[in-house]
């Protein structure tokens, strides 16, 4: 069976920046399970993993692009300390939700604490990043009507309701 839209597909990967440095693996642990063509994961290892089948093995780089995005320095802020309120103890690396500039949810990372002044980063921490991913395709099957309604897979490696 091969990759296509609404296939539940498992895969074993690691991924790695240009550097190569490990960034995340699936190495020791379950295959990552998705839904194709749901957007569940970046668009650039989506668009490689298209008609490939169980036991095929690549090696993918996937440019900013076609991951999350370049860097913008938009959306780095400075904010008073007063924003945090009932935060006891801001350090460097805490995450927020906050509104994006689009109105939406994004999340922000706190990036420095300079006195009052706190920047926040709300890029993904992989923006400006190219990627590269070590993947072996475990399983492919068809998905559920409900996965499929749900936009992702359901039980082991999966979501869980």
């Amino acid at each position: 069976m091969l990759i296509a839209a609404n296939k539940a597909v498992s895969i074993d990967y690691t991924l790695t920046n240009d550097a190569g440095e490990v960034i995340d693996s699936s190495e020791g642990g379950a295959p990552l399970v998705y839904l194709h063509g749901a957007g569940n994961i970046i668009g650039g290892l989506e668009k490689a993993l298209l008609g490939k089948q169980v036991g095929d093995e690549l090696d993918v780089a996937v440019e900013p692009e076609d991951a999350y995005g370049e860097y913008s320095a938009e959306l780095v802020a400075t904010l008073n300390r007063s924003m945090f309120e009932g935060v006891d103890e801001l350090e460097v690396g805490m995450q927020f939700h906050a509104s994006g500039p689009d109105g939406g949810m994004q999340i922000v990372t706190v990036r420095e604490l300079d006195g009052d002044d706190v920047i926040v980063d709300g890029n993904h921490p992989l923006a400006g990043q190219r990627l590269h991913f070590k993947v072996k395709v475990v399983d492919v099957r068809d998905a559920s009507e409900e996965e499929v309604a749900h936009g992702h897979v359901h039980g082991e490696g999966g979501h869980h309701h």
